[in-house]
């Protein structure tokens, strides 16, 4: 049998077997990481993002919900419009976006006074709609699109 001292010599754990500060650190985030991830699971933590374009000629915006015969959203239904700007109308700015999943999708920075009404062009598949919009009478407009069968 071993020595009164070499009993509480090994029943004591060593220096560097003691959690260090680096140690409770790392458990801490990782336990955050897992409670959000939990938590995320069980209610929306993070509103999706509309998917946006900037046309970066003017203050106003034209907001886009694009749904089926059914009223279904259809998601990456396409939106163009082409700006024609400048002088002589010399200069041409073509933007598209496609929608998400909730089918919606936004332009922003269009120019406030236009020469030619804006005509946006909604397509998804064979199924194609056109709006004119005027951002003169309404700079923050909202159009609800509705693309039936051809």
């Amino acid at each position: 049998m071993g020595s009164h001292s070499d009993l509480i010599a090994t029943s004591v754990p060593r220096r560097e077997e003691y959690p260090t500060q680096q140690d409770f650190a790392g458990s801490l985030r990782i336990l955050g990481a897992v409670l959000f991830i939990f938590a995320c699971g069980l209610t929306p933590c993070a509103a999706a993002d509309v998917p946006v374009v900037k046309g970066d000629l003017g203050p106003c915006s034209a907001g886009f919900t694009v749904t089926d015969g059914a009223s279904k959203p259809l998601y990456d239904a396409r939106i163009h419009v082409t700006i024609v700007y400048g002088f002589m109308s010399k200069r041409k700015s073509d933007l598209e976006i496609g929608t998400d999943s909730d089918g919606k999708a936004r332009i922003e920075g269009l120019p406030g006074k236009v020469k030619k009404i804006l005509e946006f062009k909604i397509r998804h598949g064979e199924k194609t709609k056109s709006v004119m919009h005027d951002p003169a009478n309404e700079c923050h407009a909202a159009f609800a699109v509705v693309l039936d069968a051809p």
